[in-house]
């Protein structure tokens, strides 16, 4: 019996998912058929309704539908408690458990870019669902410092409260972008954390910087969720301004993997996923 996995988003005809995950069961030799399952927002509960049958084993998760598909579960892993939305859907006999492997997949993205959060000062620009993955992150890896910067104050301050019960001593703030304080915060960071659409390609912002990579100090690192393009017009900018900076794709991959490995209880072949997507992405910008 051929085993049904995908992602589930609106819309999700950009997605690479489906050619890299198709890799990694094509290497492991298992007989699964990955793809990119389109669902307007009344189709949702019904479909993933539908993944409780014998030959799904669940599904990724993505724009817009994180925090929705979290209230169709029947399980919650504790990281998708406390961020409070989940990318993975895992069928167990009928029973639905939802994970954020986004979490693993960005800590996963630093450590093999060479980057070790523990101690330091960090910086996420934005406050959506990303930003919520990261920060979690970033406080269980143990950061100084957490600063939360976002175009309205009112949402920062919100995931800022979040955060507080279980911030492991780590030190929060937030702000506006237009706050005067933003200049300083960037430039004490050890780490800043791109988590907004701005610069993503074919979006309103394609091309755009979220802020200046000038007003950062030269040991920051700079890390951009956005995969799309594979080198942002942040990660450009700041890799010109002599920074170390790392796009999105390494994490889009290793997120991947890590809902592979808990569909397969098998080890992802990471190298092979890794080099179907950055085909997939070069063939995308050509």
């Amino acid at each position: 019996m051929s085993l049904r996995v995908g992602v589930i988003g609106h819309p999700v005809t950009h997605s690479i998912s489906p050619r890299f995950q198709q890799a990694g069961f094509n290497a492991a030799g298992l007989d699964a058929r990955y793809e990119a399952w389109d669902l307007e927002p009344g189709e949702l509960q019904d479909f993933i309704g539908g993944l409780r049958r014998d030959d799904a084993l669940g599904a990724n998760v993505t724009i817009p539908y994180k925090e929705a598909a979290l209230r169709h579960m029947d399980g919650l892993h504790e990281t998708a408690r406390f961020v409070g939305a989940i990318n993975t859907i895992v069928n167990n006999d009928g029973h639905l458990q939802g994970y954020n492997t986004d979490v693993t997949g960005f800590q996963r993205s630093l450590s093999e870019a060479g980057f070790d959060p523990s101690g330091k000062h960090a910086v996420l620009w934005g406050a959506g669902g990303a930003a919520r993955a990261v920060a979690w992150g970033l406080i269980w890896r143990g950061v100084d410092s957490l600063t939360i910067i976002n175009r309205t104050a009112v949402r920062g301050g919100r995931l800022r409260h979040d955060l507080a019960s279980a911030s492991a001593g780590a030190r929060l703030r937030s702000m506006g972008a237009d706050d005067e304080a933003v200049l300083a915060a960037l430039r004490d960071a050890d780490l800043v954390v791109q988590c907004t659409s701005i610069g993503l390609n074919g979006s309103e912002t394609d091309g755009h910087l979220p802020f200046d990579p000038t007003w950062l100090s030269d040991h920051t690192f700079v890390a951009d969720l956005i995969a799309n393009p594979t080198e942002t017009p942040l990660v450009k900018a700041a890799r010109e301004s002599g920074h170390q900076a790392i796009g999105g794709l390494p994490m889009l991959v290793y997120q991947g993997a890590a809902a592979f490995e808990l569909w397969t209880e098998r080890e992802a072949p990471v190298a092979i996923m890794l080099d179907e997507a950055a085909a997939a992405m070069s063939e995308s910008e050509s």
